[in-house]
């Protein structure tokens, strides 16, 4: 399945492949990798238990996905260790851990660059450019989606606000 309409990419109409996640489904499983002292696989298991946010974005080599993922690092410190949150891009998880480095960011990154899969069950990956569009995804702890926002403009920043309260509205 693919979805027209939802996205443009500089004003470009975009498809997304997969279909579109709902609130109140749960969250598809997947097989994203890190970086980490060697390569290690995170999955939705991992997630459950605690509230989670899933910023998605294209590259973090790009102004836009370096400033989102900044800003949820930043904005997400003061929730600790009540919540997990998680950045996935289809970067190379050695890229991802170098930008962290570099930016000073303690928020997890996960990358889809293996098998592609978490693009289409999550319904976000751009099938003309073979990226991850942006997006931002809030799970309850048993991992079902309470908050979504699939970014009409890839070019465009999130609404933190948004995300940020769905996320402490599941912490309390």
């Amino acid at each position: 399945m693919s979805q027209s309409g939802v996205i443009t990419f500089k004003g470009n109409p975009m498809t997304l492949a997969g279909s579109e996640l709902a609130i109140g489904q749960a969250a598809p499983d997947f097989s994203l990798h890190y970086a980490h002292e060697g390569l290690k696989e995170l999955k939705l298991a991992d997630l459950k238990g605690k509230p989670s946010m899933i910023s998605i974005v294209p590259s973090l080599d790009t102004p836009t996905c370096a400033i989102q993922t900044k800003k949820f690092n930043e904005q997400l410190g003061e929730l600790g260790d009540k919540i997990n949150a998680v950045t996935v891009s289809r970067d190379l998880p050695f890229a991802q851990a170098r930008f962290c480095g570099a930016e000073n960011v303690s928020m997890r990154t996960a990358s889809d660059y293996q098998t592609h899969a978490f693009g289409e069950d999550y319904g976000v990956e751009i099938e003309e450019l073979k990226l991850l569009s942006r997006a931002v995804i809030v799970l309850d702890a048993d991992g079902k989606v309470v908050y979504k926002q699939v970014v009409s403009e890839v070019t465009e920043e999130p609404n933190y606000d948004g995300a940020l309260q769905a996320l402490k509205d599941l912490v309390g």
